[in-house]
């Protein structure tokens, strides 16, 4: 194995062109400099510098100018590697992604405590509709995502039923027509339901507010501005749950899961997100339906 050491006494003579400059640059004694040199062409078995008597004059043989070339090349990489080695680590990050219409005050004192208990993770979180955070899962834009989404759509960490409930105002009556709509935006699974729900009874609908937030949703039929399909968590104490009385047939369970591929929530701090995040959804007092081993 070839001595680093060896070898930048190698380099330090030839570029100084002379054992003796050569011995006041790395501070040493011309012999010891000398003996260097002699050792490391024991080593490889060649003649690696012509000297003169004195030792003032030195150049390099043509094993030695190869062997000078791989010299400069290891001796970099090793610098290198010890800059890499003594630099302060970079911080892991974490990407979440959580949806736009998630209630996250149950979320954010939680995820608060993870981050201080985590000095050397950096928490990215960010919201959206669920089928945005499904493709940025995807395109490997995140590293987990809570999401709403039909029950039992394909695998995932925990996995919890959601009710849905039909609310509006009490002085909203729904004997108008069209129906006035409170909507989520295109590809949300509320939108979907309401809509193929009143289509399906043969009630025409229109749509009298659109937003992409929860708060938006919920202020919006406070408003009388139009009835709406949310969780039955997300009911605000002047909303009116609707049924029968009015003409709404009970609207399927979806499905609020965790999803993520499995060796990012393995072990460590994803995991330790992970069951942050199962208790923030659980705090309603609901279990995980299920949780699967693989995504």
């Amino acid at each position: 194995m070839l001595d680093l050491e060896l070898l930048r006494t190698l380099v330090c003579v030839v570029d100084e062109g002379s054992f003796t400059r050569a011995a006041g640059r790395v501070h040493r004694t011309q012999s010891t400099v000398s003996q260097q040199v002699r050792k490391l062409e024991q080593s490889v078995g060649k003649t690696l510098l012509l000297r003169d008597r004195a030792g003032s004059q030195v150049a390099a043989t043509e094993d030695g100018e190869l062997m000078l070339a791989y010299a400069r090349k290891l001796l970099a990489m090793a610098d290198e590697a010890e800059l890499v080695l003594s630099a302060p680590r970079r911080m892991q990050a974490i990407r979440l992604g959580i949806p736009e219409d998630f209630d996250v005050s149950r979320l954010a004192t939680l995820l608060a405590g993870f981050a201080a208990s985590h000095p050397d993770i950096r928490l990215e979180t960010g919201s959206g509709m669920s089928f945005d955070l499904k493709a940025r899962l995807a395109a490997g834009e995140l590293d987990l995502a809570l999401v709403k989404r039909e029950p039992g759509d394909g695998p995932c960490l925990a996995a919890w039923p959601e009710r849905l409930v039909w609310v509006g105002h009490r002085r909203l009556l729904l004997r108008e027509q069209p129906v006035p709509l409170v909507l989520f935006p295109q590809g949300c699974i509320y939108r979907k339901r309401m809509i193929y729900a009143l289509e399906s009874a043969g009630r025409p609908w229109r749509a009298a507010y659109h937003s992409q937030s929860l708060a938006g949703v919920q202020a919006a039929v406070s408003a009388g501005l139009g009835i709406s399909l949310l969780p039955a968590c997300a009911c605000l104490p002047e909303h009116e749950i609707l049924g029968t009385a009015q003409g709404l047939a009970p609207a399927p369970q979806t499905e609020l899961a965790i999803v993520g591929e499995t060796h990012v929530a393995a072990g460590g701090a994803a995991a330790n997100l992970v069951s942050v995040l199962k208790r923030a959804v659980g705090e309603d007092g609901e279990l995980p339906r299920r949780q699967l081993a693989s995504a």
